[in-house]
């Protein structure tokens, strides 16, 4: 197995299992050297606590990245999460272009809606600048609102499959390469992944829970990042995130007391595994 350098881009949460908490020990685990550019450090995460503390670290990363360039410090893969501000997409912009190693892997989680509505720090313009950043990336991880920013194209609630291939038709039109598109659900049952390259287009469908758990979209993306990185296809590294997220949401759902998070931790063994 090669080792491979991988940094990632996002927000620190110090208490919440989130952003570059639960990246940092994914991508390990996987067995890569796992760089962090944290965009911002916050005391715990947003959805639920109160009174948060929260330091943004715009200004920090063109320095940072300044030091890189000077030390020839180079990444074999370039994983973007949870981005601020408008500026630190360009600051990110700048990395890709002048940090990845000669066959550098972009991928970027274009985080920054869900359920038909923008995050509360978004407006229109994050949205057209995001949209110049994840059409120069190798890999887009959106979800079906995220994707239906990217593009333009109506959201829907209910839609069947002839609806999101139009959407994968967009999101082709506007310049994406590789697409993994998550939370898709044709019934109440089950939900799941459906992966673009080219012309494939293939969906993996799971058991789906009726109350979600926050920070499974960054579990889901790193677990992705990790497998993908090890030589699995993307079909396969998308089925194992999948597969591996849900897990963390079955082991976490009896405990009440655990509502900001999942334990993603104990089901780590199973991860390596399946990356075997």
């Amino acid at each position: 197995m090669d080792y491979k350098r991988i940094l990632t881009v996002q927000d620190i949460s110090c208490v919440g299992q989130c952003s570059l908490t639960v990246a940092l020990p994914i991508l390990s685990a996987a067995g890569h050297e796992t760089c962090i550019l944290p965009s911002a450090v916050l005391s715990t995460h947003t959805a639920g606590f109160s009174g948060y503390t929260v330091r943004d670290l715009t200004e920090d990363l063109p320095a940072i990245a300044a030091h890189w360039q000077k030390e020839g410090i180079r990444f074999q893969a370039i994983y973007t999460g949870y981005l601020g501000s408008t500026e630190q997409i360009e600051d990110v912009k700048e990395i890709f272009r002048t940090c990845g190693a000669e066959g550098c892997v972009s991928i970027v989680d274009p985080a920054m809606a869900d359920n038909g509505k923008l995050y509360p720090a978004f407006d229109q313009a994050y949205v057209d600048r995001m949209k110049t950043l994840a059409f120069q990336a190798d890999i887009i991880l959106p979800n079906i609102t995220e994707a239906c920013l990217l593009t333009g194209y109506p959201y829907r609630e209910r839609y069947d499959e002839a609806y999101v291939n139009g959407l994968l038709d967009a999101l082709r039109a506007a310049g994406a390469r590789t697409v993994i598109l998550t939370g898709v659900s044709y019934s109440d049952a089950t939900t799941g992944v459906v992966v673009m390259e080219g012309e494939s287009r293939r969906y993996y469908a799971h058991k789906r829970y009726e109350k979600g758990c926050h920070g499974t979209g960054d579990v889901y993306a790193s677990a992705f990042v990790g497998a993908l990185l090890r030589g699995k296809t993307a079909y396969d590294a998308a089925c194992i995130a999948a597969d591996y997220t849900l897990r963390c949401i079955e082991i976490t759902r009896s405990d009440p007391d655990h509502w900001y998070g999942v334990k993603f931790e104990q089901v780590l063994p199973e991860y390596i595994e399946a990356l075997r």
